[in-house]
């Protein structure tokens, strides 16, 4: 070896030693051997000792029923449902029933109940009234409502549908309604719903679909499938959920979907009602 070899200094062995160095190591060798299989036996370190927690309290009844009592409201609305004999009746039992909270929230000029025939054979039924409809007094009368009504014309349903909502007053902000809002004006629904005993219902969106079929579902899992719905009193009828015209607007790529719902829907109306 020349001397100029015995000098020079080895990088491979610097890089190693920097690297285990940067990695926590502080040794590489011992002075005495060390027996890693017998160094296995010596017992590990004794956990920290656990101090039970104590049992914890049951919250008061109060704290544990905590949130809107709903229950009087609607069972108020149900009586004023079940007392009105026809639409009209209905429409101010609902002008006149302060149990909705979106009453004094949402609403700036009125409740808005329904446009359509009353003796209509699909019942149409949508999330609840946005600005335009709260200061009209009629449900889908905004660019929904128009999108709505160019689509029910196309279908040839224009003078054969009746329009509502989940809720009759608008959500502040025009935000979704809650199952609690949509439980309270269930009645009223389910009511109109009796009153003209139509042949099928349409639900729009998922809030409403959600609603009135009792299910979890996203809209677009639900759309374009036959339900049966079940009212109170017994009531059953075929029930079809589609894409909500609102959502077509922002998205206009869906209206095919939602067309086709509309045909399938339109083309069970029109079969021949089978003689009971």
């Amino acid at each position: 070896m020349t001397a100029t070899s015995a000098t020079t200094p080895d990088r491979t062995a610097e890089s190693l030693l920097a690297f285990w160095a940067e990695a926590g190591v502080d040794a590489m060798l011992l002075d005495e051997p060390i027996d890693r299989i017998a160094a296995g036996k010596i017992a590990p370190p004794r956990p920290p000792e656990r101090i039970p927690a104590a049992p914890l309290k049951p919250a008061p009844a109060a704290a544990r029923n905590a949130g809107p009592d709903i229950s009087s409201a609607v069972a108020e609305a149900r009586r004023l449902a079940a007392a009105a004999q026809d639409l009209d009746a209905l429409k101010a039992a609902i002008a006149g029933f302060e149990g909705c909270p979106l009453r004094f929230e949402g609403a700036a000029h009125q409740a808005v109940f329904a446009r359509g025939r009353p003796d209509a054979p699909l019942v149409i039924v949508g999330e609840g009234p946005g600005a335009e409809e709260d200061q009209r007094g009629e449900p889908f009368v905004g660019r929904a409502g128009r999108l709505l009504d160019r689509m029910l014309a196309a279908a040839g349903l224009t003078d054969r549908v009746f329009i509502t909502n989940t809720v009759f007053w608008r959500p502040p902000g025009n935000r979704t309604p809650s199952p609690s809002e949509q439980m309270i004006c269930a009645p009223f629904v389910e009511r109109a719903i009796e009153l003209i005993a139509p042949r099928m219902l349409l639900f729009l969106g998922a809030a409403a679909a959600k609603s009135m079929l009792k299910r979890e579902e996203g809209i677009l899992s639900l759309r374009g499938r036959w339900f049966e719905w079940r009212g109170e009193n017994g009531l059953e009828l075929p029930a079809m959920p589609t894409l909500h015209p609102a959502f077509l607007l922002r998205q206009p790529a869906a209206k095919k979907k939602a067309w086709s719902d509309l045909v399938t829907l339109t083309e069970r109306l029109d079969r021949p009602e089978r003689p009971g």
